[in-house]
């Protein structure tokens, strides 16, 4: 086969999963996936446990349960006793999630990529230029959750929470062939900017879940036990909350995508590069000194 024939073939196979996953009424389709995920009719439910495992490598021997009730106890599941190993090192920023590292680097004059060739202003990310301004020359990185993944996000080092700020939005895929296509996706879809200090030299950090396809909510329970962040509208809400290092903070209900937004005085650890698998409690970034 030709290299123009071959090119040719994965353009074809981009644009089919293009129109699968976004040429289709995204709100509907992940209100209904909310609802259906949580049948726990047996056949309905194996079912949609095979599916999910067979189109979405799907790693269980890490959770903390063998079976489970629905299709979404499987996406929220909870790891092990275990099961990830936190770094201890006081200078290190720990990954908050499993994931796979999307685009990462220097914020240019207030900018960050979604992918190579396509940016976005971290203003409208985050929802305030203020709260923006303080991350103009720091780092981005982008960490994606896919459907297979372990959901669950945790605090990258001991902090507390100074707000979070919820902002409506779409729900276009976040894989990377919409992330080629649609400009500034991460600013179009629901997201929760979390604004967070270090108990370690005071630094500033802001943890960006973003909402994608099928994902029926972003869950943060110290902030509302009952409800997902959605339920409580559009808006600034301040919090107390203080994690330790490692303590799960939230989960997303189905993959998704967290933007970790740090001060320039921080360095990405060694070995972080685009496409590179990491694990919850893995060396992400490191502090300063």
């Amino acid at each position: 086969m030709s290299l123009r024939s071959a090119l040719s073939r994965i353009g074809a196979r981009e644009d089919l999963n293009f129109l699968l996953t976004n040429r289709i009424p995204r709100h509907a389709l992940t209100r209904f996936m909310g609802w259906f995920s949580k049948l726990e009719t047996p056949p309905v439910r194996d079912a949609s446990l095979a599916l999910w495992r067979l189109f979405c490598d799907v790693d269980l021997t890490d959770a903390a349960e063998s079976r489970f009730p629905s299709l979404h106890a499987a996406f929220i599941r909870r790891l092990r006793e275990g099961a990830r190993a936190v770094d201890a090192d006081p200078m290190v920023l720990a990954s908050p999630s499993d994931a796979i590292v999307g685009a990462f680097g220097r914020v240019a004059a207030g900018t960050a990529l979604q992918i190579k060739g396509m940016p976005y202003a971290l203003a409208d990310l985050v929802g305030s230029a203020e709260e923006a301004e303080s991350f103009r020359d720091g780092w981005y990185v982008t960490l994606r959750l896919t459907a297979g993944m372990y959901h669950r996000f945790h605090a990258p080092h001991d902090l507390a929470v100074e707000q979070v700020r919820y902002i409506s939005g779409d729900t276009w895929n976040v894989n990377p062939i919409a992330l080629k296509r649609v400009e500034r996706l991460f600013c179009r879809n629901e997201r929760a900017p979390i604004a967070v200090r270090l108990d370690r030299g005071g630094h500033r950090l802001m943890l960006v879940p973003v909402a994608a396809v099928l994902v029926a909510s972003i869950r943060l329970p110290w902030l509302d036990a009952g409800r997902n962040v959605r339920a409580g509208g559009e808006g600034v809400r301040p919090s107390a909350a203080r994690f330790a290092k490692g303590e799960e903070m939230g989960w997303f209900e189905h993959g998704s995508t967290i933007v970790v937004l740090a001060p320039a005085s921080f360095a990405p650890a060694p070995g972080i590069a685009e496409g590179r698998p990491i694990r919850m409690g893995e060396a992400l970034l490191h502090l300063p000194g």
